[in-house]
């Protein structure tokens, strides 16, 4: 029995028809009215019917950012659209003749990555979102952990720094500020305005009037040195931050998603290393494996369509 996997973003709301194995049947894609409710209401109606038509479905998953009840039914808040105490779920389900789960959108990819993804041979799993900012996912013996209120695993807003960086959440030095793509672009200015090794970003930076994301992407990947350097900081304050949530949760495998996560070994090897260095008891305490997630962009719709599936109790 297949399902249908809606992730809705910022910009774009994008759907897809998913069977059981989690491969993807049939896709769409649109912009976000992310000013009027009422109007992303309509196109994630209007996809469903479409990716629906003539299949067999037993749900409907819907992912989105932000704060996601216990009942994945209501949206508490959410950052990018217009959503406050949204029942988001009831007015799915009044319009269409399926049952519909609401998710939170990291919940739902790191779910993709466990289920069919980098963490599929492991019962224990953290994932770390790598994107604008920080999202997370923690999966423990099996099961997606929400939390007593549905908000858990906000692993972006774990304290790294006391007094540290102002974030977007109201608190300071949250891994989000030195763990994510915005961190790195901060970063890399930062080796650019100290020359030496960040000659080659001042040059790009003077050239463009300022440095991109792609820009800092394509150095690393040309192997410039302050590209590379700060790319290690932000793998150090990852690493760290790793090591602390080793400590409460124990898990087999971090993997990590999101456009920084490209990077591949070149980020993976500082996170093990500060990992190591502020592992609790290290020497005793078995060490977790370090990957880079496999599902990438479809990662959001596979999970939620998985999780709507699995809801219903199609196995």
């Amino acid at each position: 029995m297949h399902a249908i996997g809606i992730d809705i973003g910022g910009t774009k709301i994008a759907g897809a028809l998913v069977d059981e194995f989690g491969s993807i049947l049939k896709s769409d894609r649109v912009p976000t009215p992310a000013g009027d409710p009422r109007l992303i209401e309509d196109a994630v109606v209007a996809m469903v019917q479409g990716l629906s038509a003539g299949q067999q479905v037993a749900a409907v998953g819907v992912a989105a950012a932000g704060f996601i009840d216990a009942a994945q039914s209501t949206v508490y808040y959410a950052p990018n659209i217009n959503w406050r105490n949204e029942p988001f779920r009831a007015k799915l389900e009044a319009r269409l003749d399926l049952p519909v789960v609401i998710e939170n959108d990291a919940n739902a990819a790191g779910w993709a990555e466990f289920r069919y993804g980098a963490g599929r041979l492991y019962s224990d799993m953290v994932t770390l979102t790598i994107g604008t900012g920080v999202g997370g996912a923690i999966v423990s013996r099996d099961r997606l952990l929400r939390g007593g209120f549905g908000v858990g695993a906000e692993l972006g807003h774990l304290r790294v720094v006391p007094d540290g960086l102002p974030c977007g959440c109201g608190a300071h030095g949250c891994i989000e500020q030195y763990g994510s793509g915005r961190a790195l672009l901060r970063m890399a200015n930062e080796y650019a305005d100290a020359g030496g090794i960040g000659q080659t970003l001042a040059e790009v930076r003077a050239q463009r009037g300022e440095l991109r994301g792609e820009d800092v992407a394509e150095l690393i990947v040309a192997g410039d040195g302050g590209a590379l350097a700060a790319l290690r900081q932000l793998g150090h304050w990852l690493g760290q931050a790793s090591a602390s949530l080793s400590a409460v949760l124990d898990p087999q495998v971090f993997v990590f998603g999101g456009g920084v996560a490209s990077a591949g070994e070149l980020l993976l090897e500082p996170i093990r290393s500060a990992y190591l260095d502020h592992l609790p008891a290290r020497g005793f305490h078995p060490e977790p494996k370090f990957l880079v997630a496999e599902l990438v962009n479809d990662a959001g719709v596979v999970g939620a369509a998985d999780l709507a599936r699995l809801s219903t109790g199609q196995e």
